[in-house]
């Protein structure tokens, strides 16, 4: 029986979410959704559930959050560019 990696899958998760970084968030997320499939099939250590789950639903919400910042970032970018645009028209005018 392999030995389950739930303090891992749970840092990576921990680390998604404070530092921001999307690829260690969706390596939590993935190695979570790997192990858990694991422990079900009876080959890794079921005493990592409950520590595998909690950094998997990390891995998902630093993914999702990242994801949500990136839409804010772009969508003020282009707010400010197309204002920008407008402004400069309006002083060439």
């Amino acid at each position: 029986m392999q030995p389950h990696r739930g303090a891992l899958v749970l840092v990576l998760g921990i680390l998604g979410i404070v530092f921001g970084c999307a690829p260690v968030a969706v390596v939590a997320w993935v190695m979570g959704r790997s192990d858990l499939a694991k422990i079900d099939a009876g080959v890794m250590d079921p005493a990592g559930r409950g520590t595998t789950q909690a950094g998997m639903i990390l891995g998902i919400v630093g993914t999702v959050l990242f994801l949500l910042s990136a839409v804010i970032v772009l969508l003020a970018l282009s707010i400010f560019g197309v204002a920008a645009f407008s402004l400069e028209s309006s002083l060439a005018n």
